[in-house]
């Protein structure tokens, strides 16, 4: 079971994320609804996985995963969203994510075969 904390600052959305994944085998150890706090929660939590809104209050999804990759947790980083992959894939590799899945295709399956992907 694959530990996981989901970033996103609409709680509806990190609800249906955590029931849906938890039903596919990941294990939610956190949640937080901004980038501070996703900052936060990675290093008190140690995730192997962050699922990474891209648009939050504070800073980007993008900003969010550079501070992580430099900070060497080694904690996965997916980013999603609800806009066009077209305007998110190539920016998602420049920031140190593993990829991009967008919110209307996440599934446990899309993800493991996306980490599955990056292994």
């Amino acid at each position: 079971m694959r530990t996981l904390v989901i970033v996103d600052d609409h709680a509806g959305f990190r609800s249906s994320a955590r029931e849906l994944l938890e039903l596919d085998a990941f294990e939610v150890v956190g949640e937080a609804g901004d980038g501070a706090a996703a900052l936060a929660a990675v290093a008190r939590l140690a995730p192997e996985v962050v699922l990474l809104d891209i648009g939050l209050p504070d800073m980007s999804g993008f900003e969010v995963s550079e501070r992580l990759a430099l900070a060497g947790t080694g904690t996965i980083v997916v980013l999603v969203s609800s806009r066009s992959p077209d305007q998110i894939s190539v920016r998602a590799t420049r920031c140190g994510a593993a990829g991009f899945i967008a919110k209307d295709d996440l599934s446990g399956a899309a993800l493991e075969a996306l980490l599955a992907g990056a292994a």
